[in-house]
């Protein structure tokens, strides 16, 4: 008791502390610090004053009519009126104003060309306002988004906005929805299945009363240590309730054999706790070392999620401690877990497994060998999801916006280059600008076997093309002393009428002593496959290179491209480290090299089996699975080390190799069937989300626990009786 009163104490003062852990939505953090694509986005903020844009948009049949454009200027403002937003620009923010409607005039005709596929659709029917956010802005983006999304939609019921930074708050809210909707549906799942398992509700609250203890525990250590969740580590509860459930299982199933053994419940509890203390131990502790493993990323998210995940499974040695003692054994209602609805069934199915392997090992090892080789040889045939908006479900908001934008305004994808100008921007400098501008619109494109060659970018826009329109191109035909007159005529009336967009199209650095640059505005299409938008930014680069060294390509467009591939970079090492870790726990807990390497292949196959499966169903990598691997690896070794375990006490109790297998079946099998069965139910609740990330997650998660449930009930035993036939594998009995 005095234990559960502990317990019940620091939940409550770890309740508090626990509800302010937050989200880091900072796309640049989830780079390593290092990476070569961070300063030119760093560059891009502090001399151009931002970055990030989101495009409010709509239909108005009317709004080439000086009516409709009173409509659009009264969204302008009160969109520019948002705190956090720095600027806004639409076509009719030019000198003419709402006169650009008017088709007769030359000039109108040459601005609305100029903003033709970047705020007016070529229908001349769609039509958006970009805002500019503003990076010294205290306001959270979240607030700036619901705000704007407000304004849109009641200036028009369908319209809509998007833009990165719109697809990231609206990612981070799917998060947190989700971690509140499948937290009930997960855990009331969870609660049949246990209830269906052990037909008890007061075990079916002791496993529920350790995750919830261990997750209040280690949010508030994350608070106190400064640390915040990301797209990556947001399935902290996941995996805490993996680790929790699984661990309290064994924990329950041994107590209820010895509670029908006769003996009573306090002497059945602590000698089912003493016969699992050194299991459940060095399972708490290869959990931490394959979580550890994750140290070693460059990307910070990851690295403070292996620590997350560290810390959390360690806790959770500390809740069974603090909680299980005093709900198991408090009053006497609804005592003992009782035996499953036909459990008689899996009792003959274990034993018949077992027996099956007794007598048939050839087959079995062909059937293993063959198909493990067959599905991991689709590894290769892994790609990368660089699609961001993949990454929600087709029918989302997000997602139809985005859709909508992409087939009426150009492309939604937003991106930058950076590019180096002298002090004073003269006709000979807007010249060469002309012909990289040139070269980007003409000399990239996109085909394929059943599409015509297109532009690859939708949009090109510079100072350069917002003089030429002010000018009706007319500058390169006037003499050279009369061009430069012209130009900086032109420049200061832009800075005089639209001071921010000026201010976003030419800056100066102040960390390169004021040095002058010129942005390039890119716009392209955002739904495009991997190897596509890699060539895309390649090719951009090369030709602004040519023309003028020292630029740089940057921009969300840039980032979102390359995100999911920051986070997979160090997948392999890190989970070869996790493998290495998990083998040292094991050789510490065993005391045979021959018994680390036998408990290491049944986890590590079906990791390889199921990404392999992965590739032939030509699924993508994305964040939920990028670190399936190591995560699997730490919590499917929790099995085997509870499975060799009984194994050795079999065998130091003088039982053969076969009976030893046998016992290990019904004792720990079962413990590993009801778990499994458990989480695999309650994680089929992340299908839910809509968030496909986590839905990968859920999904890859499950099955590899049904994998590895395979692995340490078949391959296993197969390698146990293999290596048996060596009398240094039962050293560690001796022990």
């Amino acid at each position: 008791m005095p234990l559960l009163v502990l317990g019940i104490v620091l939940g409550a003062i770890a309740y508090f502390p626990a509800q302010e852990l937050q989200f880091d939505r900072a796309i640049e953090n989830m780079f390593a610090p290092s990476d070569p694509l961070l300063p030119p986005y760093a560059q891009l903020k502090r001399t151009f004053g931002g970055n990030e844009i989101i495009l409010a948009v709509y239909v108005d049949p009317q709004l080439m009519t000086e009516a409709g454009m009173e409509r659009l200027g009264k969204l302008s403002g009160e969109l520019k009126q948002v705190p956090g937003v720095a600027a806004t620009l639409a076509v009719n923010d030019g000198p003419l104003g709402n006169r650009v409607v008017h088709q007769g005039n030359p000039l109108a005709r040459s601005f609305l060309e100029l903003f033709s596929g970047y705020t007016i659709g070529k229908d001349r029917q769609t039509v958006g306002v970009a805002c500019m956010l503003d990076p010294r802005s205290t306001a959270r983006r979240q607030q700036i988004v619901e705000a704007m999304r407000r304004i849109i939609e009641a200036h028009d019921a369908s319209g809509m906005i998007v833009g990165e930074p719109v697809m990231v708050v609206d990612g981070f809210r799917y998060l947190e929805q989700d971690g509140f909707l499948l937290g009930v549906v997960s855990t009331s799942l969870l609660v049949l299945t246990i209830i269906f398992c052990f037909r008890s509700v007061r075990w079916v609250i002791v496993p529920l009363a350790v995750v919830q203890l261990t997750l209040l525990v280690t949010q508030a250590v994350l608070v106190h240590s400064r640390l915040h969740l990301s797209m990556v580590s947001s399935m902290l509860t996941a995996i805490v309730t993996i680790v929790g459930i699984g661990t309290t299982v064994h924990l329950i199933v041994r107590f209820r054999e010895l509670r029908a053994a006769g003996l009573p419940p306090s002497k059945a509890l602590a000698l089912a706790a003493g016969v699992l203390a050194p299991p459940i131990f060095w399972s708490i502790a290869t959990d931490m070392a394959g979580f550890g493993s994750l140290l070693i990323a460059k990307v910070g998210p990851i690295q403070d999620f292996g620590l997350m995940m560290a810390i959390g499974s360690g806790l959770v040695l500390l809740s069974l401690l603090l909680v299980v003692p005093g709900l198991a054994l408090v009053g006497r209602f609804d005592a003992d877990p009782r035996r499953a609805w036909g459990e008689h069934h899996l009792e003959t199915g274990l034993a018949g497994l077992s027996g099956w392997i007794e007598r048939h090992p050839r087959p079995l090892w062909t059937v293993c060998i063959v198909g493990s080789i067959m599905a991991v040889s689709g590894i290769s045939r892994l790609e990368v999801e660089t699609d961001f908006t993949k990454n929600f479900r087709a029918g989302s908001p997000v997602v139809r916006s985005y859709t909508f934008v992409e087939e009426h305004l150009g492309g939604a994808g937003v991106w930058d280059l950076i590019v180096p100008a002298p002090a004073t921007i003269d006709a000979e400098y807007l010249a060469k600008l002309r012909k990289c501008e040139d070269r980007l619109r003409h000399e990239i494109s996109l085909s394929s076997a059943f599409s015509p060659a297109r532009p690859g970018l939708t949009k090109v826009l510079s100072v350069a093309d917002v003089l030429d329109a002010g000018t009706l191109g007319a500058i390169d035909k006037l003499p050279a002393l009369v061009r430069n007159r012209i130009v900086q005529a032109g420049l200061n009336q832009l800075n005089q009428q639209m001071p921010e967009f000026m201010r976003a199209l030419v800056g100066n650095d102040p960390a390169e002593n004021n040095r002058r640059y010129v942005r390039i505005m890119l716009r392209s299409q955002e739904r495009q496959r991997a190897e596509v938008k890699q060539k895309l930014i390649a090719d951009v680069d090369r030709i602004t290179q040519e023309e003028f060294p020292g630029a740089k390509a940057t921009g969300f467009f840039v980032l979102l491209t390359n995100l999911v591939e920051s986070t997979t970079r160090d997948q392999w090492t890190t989970f070869g480290l996790a493998t290495v870790g998990i083998f040292l726990m094991a050789l510490l807990a065993f005391g045979s090299l021959r018994l680390a390497l036998i408990g290491l292949v049944p986890n590590a196959l079906p990791i390889f089996i199921v990404t392999g499966l992965m590739g032939w169903l030509g699924l993508r990598i994305n964040m939920g699975a990028a670190m399936i691997a190591s995560v699997s690896m730490g919590l499917s070794v929790d099995s085997s080390m509870h499975y060799l375990t009984d194994y050795l006490n079999s065998r130091r109790a003088g039982r053969s190799v076969h009976d030893a297998i046998a016992t290990a079946h019904q004792n720990v099998g079962r413990a590993m069937v009801f778990s499994t069965l458990a989480l695999v139910i309650g994680f089929s609740a992340l299908c839910l989300s809509q968030f496909v990330p986590t839905i990968y997650f859920g999904a890859l998660v499950g099955l590899t626990m049904l994998g590895g449930l395979a692995g340490n009930l078949i391959v296993l035993p197969l390698l146990l009786v293999l290596g048996d036939r060596t009398p240094k594998l039962i050293d560690a009995a001796s022990t």
